[in-house]
């Protein structure tokens, strides 16, 4: 999840009856969607011996410090494991992994009916899932092809706040509401939710 560190387990498996020795060197960077690398944000380097048939984990971990600033609005990470087998005539082994950090800072909640020409008001909660405060905090509105651009309060650590959002639905149907949330250190965190509108 976008703002918590990352924990990532590397397996490996002599799936042979001697003994392995492998080096594995690691790499994480930032990414766009094109796969387009925008800064590295973990480079090490380990030894493993494996026994015949035994197998391995190595675990690795990349904190939050780490990639925050570096991260894009695509929020995609690529990690790396370049495994050579030693002694075995350069036997190399190339894992792949992309991340795709989730957002979960918009929840919408709508009422249990919503009839046309009638007020509605929707709660719209957003949250700050970062170790340290946000400022110029942001929420945009689109609905039935209007924008409204609401500027909020600073949020703590971790903390999550609330605005409810009122209209009146002119039509019969379904209506597609969506909610973009930016602030100084992220932007475009999205939420939509489908309103069905009854007739009245």
């Amino acid at each position: 999840v976008f703002g918590k560190d990352i924990n990532l387990i590397l397996v490996l498996n002599n799936l042979s009856s001697d003994c392995k020795s492998v080096r594995v060197d690691m790499s994480a960077s930032t990414i766009l969607y094109t796969r387009r690398a925008v800064a590295e944000i973990l480079k090490a380097a380990t030894s493993v011996e494996l026994g015949p048939k035994q197998g391995k984990h190595i675990r690795v971990k990349i904190p939050y410090t780490h990639y925050g600033k570096y991260l894009t609005t695509d929020k995609r990470i690529q990690v790396t494991a370049l495994c050579e087998v030693m002694r075995t005539n350069g036997l190399k082994l190339l894992v792949e992994k992309t991340i795709i950090l989730e957002d979960t800072n918009i929840i919408i909640k709508l009422p249990q009916r919503v009839v046309v020409n009638k007020a509605v008001t929707l709660e719209i909660s957003y949250a700050n899932p970062l170790p340290e405060p946000v400022s110029r905090c942001v929420l945009l509105v689109t609905l039935m092809n209007q924008q409204v651009k609401i500027n909020l309060a600073r949020l703590a650590p971790r903390e999550r706040s609330k605005i409810y959002f009122e209209f009146t639905p002119r039509r019969v149907g379904p209506l597609q509401l969506q909610v973009d949330f930016s602030c100084d250190k992220f932007s475009h965190v999205k939420g939509f939710v489908t309103i069905a509108v009854a007739p009245a």
